[in-house]
């Protein structure tokens, strides 16, 4: 964003770009028989597009969201690697590369059953998945999936 072009930033455009052609993409899909295999190798093809950091994190999440929750749908959302329940997204990881960003997130959308009282967190900054994370993560993921803690 700059002084002359307020508005969105380079990063921000490039976000709703990807969404529009995931749109297309899903648009186009809902006639193909396999529709999810494909969104799945969007998935994939996102995370395999990253670097450093960012793909080593979310490459974990992939795998903590197969394992606990097999019925959350790998796809994509706005270019990040999604995970969708009944085909709305649940589950994102937001690289920190994508936004310039000191942290990648780990974040839950509508979708996600996280509700817990009068206010509830969303996001969670994310540096690195030890065991303790990933245990954290995959209570996390079960939750926002519906299963029963």
């Amino acid at each position: 964003m700059s002084e002359k072009n307020p508005g969105l930033s380079a990063e921000e455009k490039a976000a709703a770009k990807a969404r529009a052609a995931e749109l297309r993409a899903e648009a186009k899909r809902a006639k193909d028989a396999d529709k999810a295999a494909a969104e799945a190798q969007d998935n994939r093809d996102a995370i395999e597009g990253m670097d450093g950091k960012d793909r080593e994190l979310a490459e974990r999440i992939a795998q903590i969201v197969a394992e606990v929750a097999p019925e959350l749908a790998p796809k994509t959302w706005y270019g990040m690697p999604t995970w969708a329940r009944d085909g709305k997204a649940t589950v994102f990881f937001k690289a920190a590369a994508k936004f310039k960003a000191r942290y990648a997130t780990l974040g839950f959308e509508q979708g996600a059953l996280l509700d817990e009282g009068k206010m509830w967190a969303t996001d969670r900054a994310l540096l690195d998945i030890d065991d303790d994370v990933a245990a954290e993560i995959a209570a996390l993921v079960r939750k926002a999936a519906g299963q029963a803690a």
